[in-house]
């Protein structure tokens, strides 16, 4: 049973900072490259940062030099710090495998995610 728990989102003003975290079950965390994905109101979910086994990381231009994705595997839990946040920021914030975990059933899954606002 796959298990994603996300936290750490909030209001923040732009320039602040937020560090979110994700508690993944074991099962699908410590061979799976994992990623944080954000969906804004009326726009699609997007992959904003991603990060392998070995740590290789990769980032959405929007965020790169923002944002740092990181994993620690004894911990089964993947961070995004975020830095220097903007309005266009704002939005549920999810992680997930890369790709997206999905049943048998063909449907994906996905926690409850966090949300960050970035507002004055």
């Amino acid at each position: 049973q796959v298990q994603l728990v996300e936290s750490g989102g909030g209001l923040v003003q732009p320039g602040g900072s937020l560090r979110l975290s994700c508690a993944a079950s074991g099962s699908i965390f410590s061979i799976s490259p994992m990623g944080w994905y954000r969906q804004a109101p009326g726009k699609q979910r997007e992959l904003v940062a991603g990060i392998n086994t070995g740590g290789r990381t990769n980032y959405q231009d929007s965020v790169k030099g923002r944002f740092t994705i990181s994993r620690d595997n004894a911990k089964n839990t993947v961070y995004l710090q975020m830095n220097s946040l903007k309005p266009e920021d704002t939005a549920v914030y999810y992680c997930n495998q890369q790709p997206p975990y999905r049943y048998s059933s063909g449907r994906d899954y996905w926690g409850q995610g966090t949300q960050v606002t970035v507002s004055s």
